[in-house]
């Protein structure tokens, strides 16, 4: 009998939640308002949104949309200081402002990718050109750049199409902004985004665990499912931004980890689980709360 391979990077992640949470000293999880929660509505997923996405076109226009709005798939510490598109978050405003340049002058090359400067991308974004975050975005892109070489996006995702495990491996390897070492958000994202924007089905998409950013936790907070520290809570709630620390990191570890129990009970996959959830976070009741913010390039 072979021996059985390494565990691939979501079961990794699993474990790694799970550790945490078993030592975490910031973070606990009320297991009955866990179980207190109808997540029905999950498997009813949203409409795509054409408008502030871009879905429609040539399939290998929309890979590479997909490729660059992934690499520029975080920031949300920096979102309060954003100029933001009327309505949108600061997700959205990015995910818009790139999808109007691709409506309007088609996607960025690879050799493109990797001259970009942080004016460009700001003029594309609506922002300005200081902004710390446009000089990480436009690193980002150049990253990406790098990584593909002399390779067109839609080639490379379909060559990894039938897993979303292995592309995240890829990615983690080939860009430093994907090595959120223990939980790998964006990294796992991406595949799912295969589905979400109609390029493919990878097999193994509901062994992706929730997308840990700060989103979900806040949501899971309000619900009563994740319980703060006192000290902890009060520090969000004042709006201080939380370095990249342990308390920072059991906030994410324990929305995975109920995110998982939540799935193991209700059966619905930790992805659909994350959408829904995240969803719920764009509620204006839900975002009159402040959450969680931390300057990183891993969400």
């Amino acid at each position: 009998m072979a021996a059985p391979g390494p565990p691939s990077l979501p079961d990794r992640v699993r474990r790694h939640a799970a550790e945490v949470v078993a030592g975490a000293r910031f973070v606990t999880i009320d297991h009955e308002a866990l179980d207190a929660m109808d997540a029905s509505a999950a498997l009813e997923p949203p409409e795509p949104d054409e408008v502030r996405h871009f879905h429609s076109g040539d399939r290998a226009d929309v890979a590479a949309y997909v490729l660059a709005l992934n690499a520029v798939n975080f920031g949300s510490g920096w979102f309060p200081t954003l100029r933001k598109r009327p309505g949108s978050s600061g997700y959205w405003t990015v995910a818009w402002g790139l999808a109007d340049r691709w409506r309007q002058r088609g996607p960025w090359s690879a050799a493109d990718l990797r001259s970009l400067t942080a004016a460009e991308v700001a003029g594309v974004l609506g922002q300005d050109p200081g902004h710390h975050l446009m000089a990480l975005y436009a690193q980002a892109l150049r990253d990406l750049g790098v990584w593909l070489g002399q390779r067109r996006a839609v080639d490379v995702l379909d060559a990894s199409a039938d897993s979303a495990g292995r592309l995240a491996e890829q990615l983690v390897d080939g860009m430093p902004f994907y090595r959120d070492h223990g939980l790998y958000k964006r990294a796992q994202i991406l595949g799912a985004d295969l589905e979400t924007f109609g390029l493919a089905e990878p097999r193994d998409l509901d062994e992706l665990t929730m997308f840990a950013d700060n989103l979900v936790p806040h949501v899971l907070r309000w619900s009563g499912v994740l319980v703060y520290d006192e000290d902890l809570a009060r520090t969000i709630d004042a709006g201080v931004s939380l370095p990249m620390d342990r308390a920072e990191h059991e906030i994410r570890c324990s929305a995975v980890h109920a995110v998982e129990l939540l799935s193991a009970r209700s059966g619905i996959a930790p992805r659909h689980l994350d959408g829904w959830l995240w969803h719920a976070g764009q509620r204006p009741e839900v975002k009159a709360h402040p959450r969680h913010r931390c300057r990183t390039v891993f969400y």
